[in-house]
């Protein structure tokens, strides 16, 4: 479990900090103090249990005092991180670099910028505590329990990939820190420039050598993005999707449920290998389809098909994406095809592929869309207590406007 510690006078500071943890996994020790400890002897002896992995020397406290304490703290408690709240400046940035200090945070600000920071020292501490070894997996607080959502199509260009991006902010803002993005069209997944990305590992990294060992390790694979989520993109080749087997991919979502609440998986389209190995370990499938034929009728196959296999997960959730009266069906029409009540109607939308090509989901950016009361929707259907609603209202038709 992560453990902060803050030193600041700044009341304010304290109280951002405190909601920037508020849902990650981790205890926040506040010291309300204007001056330093002789050393971190001092702060280690007033800690129970564990050492902190996050040290965060606030505003109010002295810049040089704070480097010689990051200094020392460098030198004799390595795998903490050490982050200083002030102005940077080219001198002190450069003095903080000798010092060992992990990052810069500017003391205005906001409450999302804080939180990922710390989840990004948070990691790079777990990185050099463990030395990237393998060892036994520590089961995050819902004790494995993750929920795993696999967000699949028949076929492809129906939006799965904007479906998927918007779920997972939108449910980052319910759990901060609790969300992982997996992108698993192995060939030509878009889940990193969906989310504007650029990750310094891939799926491929995280499924084998020392990650493929520990789940902790595994984290450090992920990539943080600044809506509070973690990200697993796709290879960088699509050659590289024969070296990841589906054992690959069941060993990798158990992982994951270890660590957090809720897993959003962007399959590939259709039912090959891996959508299968996702769909055993998956809780819900989020189905999309478009408004044409192909799409709706290649959705009624593969319920057929996941029924006879015995795959079909317990929580089945419909959308319809890009629908419009134009296109001659009505939404009565996609529910006798496809035989099963539409859940959520996505209407065509010019700002919604925008969205996607810019790399910033319309649930992060918080614009108001046509699609976007429908995705807010979706995400509903995950929080706690979804399932204690109602009956009436958990399958309530959807509007089609």
């Amino acid at each position: 479990m992560s453990r902060y510690v803050l030193i600041t006078p700044n009341s304010d500071f304290e109280r951002l900090v405190q909601l920037a943890v508020t849902g990650m996994h981790g205890a926040l020790h506040v010291f309300q103090a204007d001056y330093l400890p002789e050393g971190p002897a001092d702060i280690i002896r007033q800690m129970q249990g564990e050492p902190p992995e996050v040290l965060i020397l606030g505003p109010g406290l002295p810049v040089e005092g704070s480097l010689k304490l990051a200094s020392v703290m460098d030198l004799q408690y390595p795998e903490i991180s050490v982050v200083l709240a002030a102005t940077a400046t080219p001198e002190t940035v450069l003095q903080a670099m000798r010092a060992g200090v992990r990052d810069f945070l500017d003391p205005g600000a906001d409450t999302d910028t804080i939180r990922v920071m710390l989840e990004r020292a948070s990691l790079a501490a777990a990185g050099r505590r463990r030395g990237l070894a393998p060892q036994t997996s520590e089961h995050a607080d819902h004790g494995g329990a993750g929920r795993v959502i696999a967000v699949m199509s028949p076929k492809g260009g129906v939006g799965k990939t904007t479906v998927a991006t918007n779920l997972a902010v939108g449910l980052g803002k319910t759990s901060p820190m609790g969300v992982v993005i997996v992108d698993l069209d192995l060939q030509f997944g878009d889940v990193a420039s969906g989310l504007l990305l650029e990750p310094d590992f891939t799926i491929t990294d995280a499924v084998m050598g020392a990650a493929s060992q520990d789940s902790m390790v595994l984290k450090t694979y992920l990539t943080v993005h600044p809506a509070g989520i973690y990200a697993l993109c796709a290879p960088r080749s699509p050659i590289e999707m024969d070296r990841i087997t589906a054992a690959h991919v069941s060993h990798l979502l158990d992982q994951l449920r270890q660590e957090f609440h809720y897993i959003v998986v962007d399959t590939a389209p259709g039912l090959g290998e891996h959508v299968l190995a996702t769909l055993e370990q998956a809780t819900d499938a989020v189905w999309i389809c478009g408004m044409d034929v192909p799409s709706i009728r290649g959705m009624r196959t593969g319920f057929q098909i996941l029924e006879e296999l015995n795959l079909a997960p317990e929580r089945r959730h419909i959308v319809l994406n890009m629908a419009d009266r134009r296109a001659g069906l009505t939404l009565k029409d996609v529910e006798a095809t496809v035989g099963a009540p539409v859940d959520v109607v996505l209407p065509r939308s010019k700002n919604l592929p925008y969205s996607t090509n810019k790399g910033v989901p319309v649930l992060q950016d918080g614009s108001k869309d046509a699609a976007s009361k429908g995705l807010r929707q979706l995400v509903e259907r995950f929080k706690p207590g979804w399932e204690a609603r109602p009956h009436k209202q958990l399958h309530r038709r959807a509007v089609f406007q």
